[in-house]
């Protein structure tokens, strides 16, 4: 790394950094893959994340009980299998071991608590300039990186959604988001209204009554339960098996049937189904079907309460839409995570206003002037890492050409102040 000084005129200027290579944004398990990618084809890179660790979703912001839903061959990161005493699913901290591990094993060394606050695509130097902001204790500093290529690798989950609920602000009581939760200990003999359905809120309405908890979990519209496992075999595993041959509505239609004979009718439970099948509805509006650990069985016994929507919120009580009230003491918000892109990146034609690309997968990881997308597939880890391989592939390839029409020209002015 070159450096050189500031002129007194640019002393309160953020520092410039030329980047040899991509900045990718965010170490979760989609940077680490980019990176451990063009560590092996030997392209330089400068990996930003703004928490004080990798993969911070899930050391700081997931619940104790959380094991992978998937198989670990699904989840596995590309060039590395899980150890093979890894069990079938992997819990929490099974999972953190292995991207820590993954990181170490291909020399992955991110740039902890460098926050980006927007990126830009410099027409001018062809050129993505992207700015962040990092403080260590009261100091705060900024510096622009300068680069050809930009992989977003923040993910589908960067930031909570907290829903607008008339009447929350006067509960009165304990509100936290999903994120914040870490076990049902702290809630033992509460009455506690779980807003969500999905994977997290099934799972921690699960964990509230294996801590002898009363949960209410608020079901507002139509949701898929699948089993975890048929015939001993994951769900999803046997979901893939079957679109080798099949198209995706009768793979849907074979699953449902499935279900039925395992679970029965879930109807009756207040747990609607869509009318369309959990893998097309999956793969046109990115909602993942459940898979049931155990959350059914405490629905079937009346442990866990399914109620419908929320009407309003006042002190220690919630109105249901059917004009039921429920008094309540707690309230875990399941709502869910959205793509934090649009307020950083200011681009408009690859992703769209979801923070999501606009292309559908497998077509969504590569748009134009060196910008990438990685994990943003609704794919789990699986489309991570075949977005991972894809991008460090294409990026070591026009590096390497790159490198061989430049190697022996040196430029003579640079507005940066560091080389990476």
């Amino acid at each position: 790394m070159l450096s050189f000084s500031f002129s007194n005129q640019d002393f309160l200027a953020p520092r410039c950094v030329w980047v040899n290579g991509p900045v990718i944004v965010g170490a979760g398990p989609s940077g680490l893959a980019v990176a451990a990618g063009l560590k092996k084809q030997g392209v330089p890179y400068v990996l930003l994340e703004r928490a004080d660790c990798i993969a911070s979703l899930w050391q700081k912001h997931t619940y104790d009980r959380l094991k992978l839903h998937l198989p670990k061959q699904f989840c596995q990161l590309p060039k590395f299998p899980f150890p093979g005493h890894y069990p079938e699913y992997p819990d929490k901290k099974q999972f953190i071991d292995y991207l820590e591990s993954y990181a170490s094993h291909f020399n992955i060394k991110p740039q902890f608590n460098e926050c980006v606050e927007s990126a830009k695509y410099d027409e001018g130097c062809r050129s993505w300039r992207v700015k962040t902001v990092s403080t260590n204790g009261s100091t705060r500093s900024e510096v622009e990186y300068i680069c050809q290529w930009l992989v977003v690798a923040t993910g589908e989950n960067a930031e909570r959604v907290m829903p607008e609920i008339e009447g929350l602000q006067n509960f009165g009581g304990e509100v936290i988001h999903a994120s914040d939760y870490k076990s049902g200990e702290n809630f033992r003999g509460k009455n506690v209204l779980v807003v969500g359905c999905g994977n997290s809120g099934m799972e921690v309405s699960l964990d509230l009554c294996n801590h002898d908890a009363k949960p209410s979990m608020v079901v507002r519209s139509s949701v898929h339960v699948l089993p975890q496992e048929i015939f001993g075999k994951s769900s999803f595993e046997l979901a893939m098996f079957m679109l080798k041959w099949l198209p995706v509505w009768l793979v849907d239609k074979i699953l449902l049937f499935l279900t039925w004979m395992i679970l029965g009718n879930i109807e009756k439970y207040g747990l609607k189904r869509p009318s369309v099948g959990p893998l097309e509805l999956k793969n046109t509006q990115g909602k993942t079907p459940v898979l049931d650990i155990g959350a059914l069985e405490k629905i079937r016994s009346r442990e866990l309460k399914v109620v419908p929507g929320i009407k309003r919120i006042s002190c220690g009580m919630v109105e249901l839409v059917n004009g039921e009230r429920l008094e309540i003491d707690s309230v875990v918000l399941a709502t869910g995570y959205q793509s934090n892109v649009p307020y950083w990146l200011q681009e408009t034609e690859f992703f769209s206003k979801n923070g999501f690309p606009e292309a559908p997968f497998p077509n969504g990881w590569k748009g134009k002037a060196g910008l990438y997308a990685a994990g943003f597939t609704r794919k789990g880890l699986s489309g991570a890492s075949a977005d991972a391989t894809k991008i460090s592939q294409d990026i070591a390839k026009v590096w390497k050409e790159d490198l061989k029409q430049k190697k022996q020209k040196v430029p003579t002015h640079r507005r940066c102040i560091s080389t990476f």
